[in-house]
C-alpha cells in the first residue's frame, strides 16, 4: 500500500502508563498544529472494560510498550487500520518512535514520507473432536505449555506432508518473524527478519529431544497434540491459558491478514536497533535507576 497523509487519527495511549498520557497530549497538540483530526482513548490493555471504534480511522497511534502495542494489534489487523508505536514502556522492539522523536516524525507523517511494514500473522484454531472450537490471530506466538505442575509433557508435531517429530519439553512454541525477538527468543530460538513469513517451531527446555528451531515455510500447516497426565495450557501472544486435552489439536496456518505498521526508518533499521537493545537490557537498565 502507498503511503499516504492520515486525515483521522486514533491515539491509543496505555492508561495505567502515565507517561504514554503525557506523550499523547503532546501529540495531540502536534495534530492539533497540523489541524488533523484526531481523537483520544485511554485503553486499559490489561483489563479493558471498553473497546476503542477504531473503525473509520486511518491510523493508530499506540502509546506505550511492545505488550501495549500487541494488545492494539489484535484490534487493528482484523480492519486492516496500521499502527505508529510509541515507547513509553520498557521494550521496543515493535515500536517506532521515542519521545524526543515525535515532533519531527510526526511532520513526515503528515507528508507521507514514510513506508508501511507488513508484519505477517498466524491463524491459531482450537479443535475439538475434529471440530474448531477457537480460533485466534497471532501476531507473536502461539504457545503450548505445561501447566502448574512442573512435569515435561510431549507434544506431537504434525505438518500436512506427515508426521515430523515429538518433544519432550515444557512446551513448544510457533512464532512469527514478530515472534522471534519474544519468548522464542528467550527460548534460545534464532532472530528472524521481520520482512520474513515464516514459521519458527521451537521447544522450551527439551529433554532428549531435538534442541533446535526448525523454520517452516509460510504454507506449512502445523498441527499440535499434547500428551500428558498432568494439565497442559495453550496461550495465544500471552493471553490467559486455555486448558487443553489429549483428543485435542490445535491447528496454526499462515493467516491471511497482515498487521501493518508505520515505519520511518531504513529497512535495516531492525537490525540497528536490535544490536542497541541486546548491547543493554532496557529492563535492567529502568530498574537500576529505580
Amino acid at each position: 500500500m502507498t503511503p499516504y497523509a492520515p486525515k483521522n487519527i486514533l491515539l491509543m495511549p496505555n492508561a495505567a502508563v502515565q507517561k504514554a498520557a503525557l506523550l499523547a497530549d503532546r501529540i495531540s497538540a502536534c495534530l492539533k498544529t497540523h489541524t488533523v483530526e484526531h481523537s483520544i482513548f485511554y485503553y486499559d490493555y490489561e483489563h479493558p472494560t471498553q473497546v476503542p471504534l477504531i473503525e473509520g480511522h486511518d491510523l493508530v497511534i499506540v502509546i506505550g510498550g511492545d505488550g501495549t502495542l500487541l494488545r492494539a494489534g489484535h484490534l487493528c489487523a482484523p480492519l486492516d487500520v496500521p499502527l505508529l508505536g510509541v515507547q513509553a514502556g520498557r521494550l521496543g522492539f515493535l515500536t517506532e518512535l521515542t519521545e524526543i522523536e515525535i515532533e519531527s516524525n510526526l511532520g513526515r507523517l503528515f507528508s507521507a514520507d514514510y513506508r508501511f511494514e507488513s508484519r505477517m500473522m498466524l491463524q491459531a484454531e482450537f479443535l475439538e473432536n475434529g471440530k474448531v472450537k477457537h480460533r485466534w490471530d497471532v501476531i507473536n506466538e502461539a504457545l503450548v505449555s505445561r501447566g502448574r505442575d512442573a512435569r515435561p509433557i510431549e507434544v506431537r508435531v504434525d505438518l500436512n506432508e506427515g508426521y515430523m517429530m515429538s518433544y519432550i519439553a515444557d512446551g513448544l512454541i510457533v512464532a512469527t518473524a514478530t515472534g522471534s525477538t519474544a519468548y522464542a527468543l528467550a527460548a534460545g530460538g534464532p532472530i528472524l527478519p521481520p520482512e520474513l513469513r515464516n514459521m519458527l517451531v521451537i521447544p522450551i527446555a527439551p529433554h532428549l529431544s531435538l534442541d533446535r528451531a526448525v523454520v517452516l515455510a509460510e504454507g506449512a500447516v502445523v498441527n499440535l497434540r499434547a500428551i500428558s497426565d498432568f494439565e497442559v495450557v495453550l496461550s495465544i501472544d500471552g493471553t490467559t491459558p486455555l486448558p487443553i486435552g489429549p483428543e485435542d489439536s490445535i491447528r496454526i496456518t499462515a493467516n491471511k491478514r497482515s498487521l501493518r505498521m508505520v515505519r520511518f526508518g531504513e529497512p535495516n533499521y531492525f537490525y540497528r536497533d536490535l544490536a542497541g537493545l541486546l548491547q543493554r537490557n532496557p529492563i535492567l537498565e529502568q530498574e537500576s535507576h529505580d
